[in-house]
């Protein structure tokens, strides 16, 4: 009874001295999966002064640490970290074991047992310092289950990584048809040929075609190595960034316009030409391959770089994959005209064409560099770029490209043309139709196709039908900056509905791609009726009325916007970093069931809501 009313008096006069103290601040390491086993580490960073009590205590003394995961009884705790003390406690007139400055326990949970993708658990424990202690504490946690395991929200980065692989494809494919490397092909199969061994000259043609692949997917674990994976993943939500991306793929389509010429100085392709010629065996075919990738330079580096723009964001060896499929497509003709000699006869001649080409080339650069702009334009709220500019803009674009298919107008670079080919024919009809297509969407029509591209609804202006408009984020509540969460949280717990938060980004297509697809899908919103939702935005670039400072992984970070903010919400309580995700809350903040993260299943998404 003594050291119950020592410890009363001590948590009433912290109380009324200091108010609420935290002094023990908690972290969850990322769960690593073994055969049957699922373990994660809970990480106590202690304030000087204060003792963080064990897991083990008499039973007439203090609170002791204690963990628990949801839904599962046998859980093994085993202490990793930490110096634990043993001493004589007058307070409760027995031996006490506590931990200073820092403990860390590891939890595994057989895997048979869990459900979902995710473990919620929590942990209750109680400290001190020589004067006071702070009364029995929860601190709750979530830990995502690694990939393999996942039910409901299966991954995107293979996906990703494929989707990348295809456009590094496409644009090696495209890159063939440019009049920087179609000239090359017959030149350099020539030169192999003419030796006199031809299994030899195949051989060196097959290794000249390696070669290329070797240069360009060590160009790509370049761009990793020099920006790293967290700068590469900052990359597609980073304003600067996207504004800088713009203002290269405008100057790339200017340069394909014929307005100037982007290239490498000569000096470097006539030296790796001359070393070429001077060395022999693979080095001689490697400096080959090299003198290529420099010539080729003004009609390559615009593909090139809007496929590393592509690849930033994405998982760690994007711009390797990326580069990986533009030099399989590229290599390719050299090595199979090598196999094959008699199939160059059969190529078409240099000439005209390949200028249009180009030209069709620039437009579809141009196009592409608005949507840089509009992410920029959607994390500062400049609204210089809303919706029905966006779409008058591409409209614009790509009638003028068909015009241009139709031979209506060239530039001053170009031959006038003898009438135009059927396939020449056919893509005019696709572009115009495309441009056609995109008129109801300065009404507010939501013109699904394009949605990844676009800026959503809620930024036009001129709707004709509000329906229209509500139909693409309805759900989503207006509440104020970094009160965003908590104000929804409230809400919740006065309505007694369960809170849905939205984790998106300007700069996210699939996240645009899920709210026209799925969100604004009739069966969806009925079954979002039941929820306070909220779309928290990770890269909004608006200033918090005041910064606010955090601990994560032992450092301090300053929050001073509001996407900073919800990033580090995301992070810091849901151990995750990829936009979309989905997460449910009951109305006393606890999170239901799993999280849910880029699929385009209504069904799957309305069977997720419902659980």
């Amino acid at each position: 009874m003594k050291h119950f009313f020592t410890i009363l008096l001590s948590l009433l006069s912290l109380y009324l001295s200091a108010g609420i103290i935290q002094p023990v601040h908690w972290s969850v390491s990322e769960a690593q999966q073994t055969d049957s086993l699922l373990s994660f580490t809970l990480t106590a960073d202690i304030d000087d002064g204060w003792h963080l009590y064990s897991t083990s205590l008499p039973p007439d003394g203090p609170k002791p640490t204690a963990f628990s995961v949801e839904g599962i009884g046998n859980l093994t705790v085993t202490p990793v970290k930490g110096n634990q003390i043993t001493a004589y406690d007058e307070n409760f007139l027995t031996e006490i074991s506590y931990f200073l400055d820092e403990a860390a326990w590891q939890l595994q949970v057989p895997l048979s047992a869990v459900k979902g993708d995710s473990v919620l658990g929590c942990v209750e424990y109680m400290a001190c310092d020589d004067n006071s202690c702070i009364p029995p504490t929860v601190w709750n946690f979530t830990v995502t289950i690694p990939s393999s395991q996942s039910s409901l929200a299966a991954p995107d980065s293979a996906h990703n990584l494929l989707w990348l692989f295809i456009m590094g494809l496409l644009g090696g494919f495209l890159a063939i048809f440019t009049p920087c490397v179609w000239p090359i092909i017959p030149m350099t199969v020539s030169f192999f040929m003419k030796r006199n061994d031809s299994r030899k000259a195949v051989k060196d043609a097959v290794l000249y075609g390696l070669s290329i692949i070797v240069i360009y997917v060590a160009l790509g674990l370049l761009v990793t190595l020099i920006f790293g994976a967290s700068a590469l993943n900052d990359i597609s939500t980073n304003a600067i960034v996207n504004l800088f991306f713009f203002a290269l793929l405008v100057v790339f389509a200017l340069s394909f316009f014929g307005a100037f010429e982007i290239t490498l100085p000569a000096s470097w392709s006539t030296r790796l030409d001359n070393k070429a010629r001077s060395a022999s065996g693979i080095l001689s075919i490697l400096l080959m391959a090299f003198t290529l990738v420099i010539v080729s330079f003004s009609c390559t580096g615009p593909i090139i770089g809007t496929l590393l723009v592509e690849a930033a964001g994405k998982a760690l060896l994007a711009p390797a994959v990326g580069m990986l499929g533009f030099a399989i497509a590229l290599a390719l003709p050299f090595s199979l005209f090598a196999m094959f000699p008699r199939w160059m006869r059969r190529m078409p001649k240099s000439g005209g064409w390949m200028d249009s080409f180009k030209v069709v080339l620039a437009f579809l650069e141009l196009a592409l560099s608005l949507k840089f702009f509009s992410v920029a334009d959607l994390a500062y709220g400049w609204h210089l770029l809303d919706r029905e500019v966006f779409l008058s803009l591409w409209i614009v674009i790509f009638a003028l490209l068909g015009f241009y298919l139709l031979g209506l107008f060239r530039f001053r670079h170009e031959e006038k043309p003898e009438g135009i080919s059927v396939f020449r024919f056919l893509l005019a009809v696709i572009s115009l139709s495309f441009a056609i297509y995109m008129v109801p969407g300065l009404w507010g029509a939501p013109l699904k196709s394009i949605s990844a591209f676009a800026p959503p609804v809620s930024t036009q202006d001129w709707v004709v039908n509000n329906h229209t408009s509500q139909a693409a984020a309805p759900h989503t509540l207006s509440l104020n900056q970094t009160a965003g969460y908590e104000e929804a949280l409230q809400q919740a717990r006065q309505s007694g509905k369960p809170l849905l938060l939205d984790f998106s980004g300007y700069g996210c297509v699939n996240c645009r791609k899920m709210e026209a697809k799925v969100l604004s899908d009739e069966s969806v919103q009925n079954a979002l009726a039941d929820y306070i939702v909220i779309t928290l935005i990770v890269d909004d670039k608006t200033r918090l009325a005041e910064p606010v400072t955090v601990t994560e992984n032992g450092r301090e970070r300053l929050l001073k916007t509001v996407g900073d903010y919800n990033s580090y919400l995301q992070r810091s309580r849901f151990s995750a970093n990829a936009q979309p995700y989905y997460v449910r809350l009951s109305p006393d903040g606890r999170q239901i069931g799993s999280a849910y993260s880029y699929n385009e299943n209504i069904t799957e998404f309305l069977k997720w809501l419902q659980q």
